[in-house]
């Protein structure tokens, strides 16, 4: 069993995105629940196409943190991208946009 930490909290990443750290951020919600409110710089990649599209679209190397709105999708979309595709460079952003916005910032829109 890897010891390795499965996710990420938001002060992490925001940590990690203010040291210009070289981060794919993928958002597994849904288009409508994106254009609403998104990470800058994360990618579109609603969980029910991840098994289509994650082989093209989500890269094998390099941190990849895996989004959506409370943590639950995303750690569902990380656990795929994990044991199926055996992904070793995948979190899931603990909490999700919506501890973003309480955690790190008070302006992001919340649903």
């Amino acid at each position: 069993m890897s010891s390795q930490p499965l996710d990420l909290t938001p002060a992490d990443l925001h940590r990690r995105l203010q040291a210009g750290d070289d981060i794919q951020l993928i958002d597994v919600r849904e288009e409508m629940e994106f254009d609403y409110c998104h990470l800058p710089g994360s990618q579109l990649l609603p969980l029910g196409e991840l098994p289509r599209r994650a082989g093209s679209e989500v890269r094998a190397e390099g941190l990849v943190v895996v989004i959506c709105h409370h943590g639950v999708r995303s750690a569902q979309a990380a656990g795929y991208l994990r044991q199926r595709l055996g992904r070793t460079n995948v979190l899931n952003l603990r909490g999700g946009v919506d501890a973003w916005a309480l955690q790190i910032d008070p302006a992001f829109p919340v649903y």
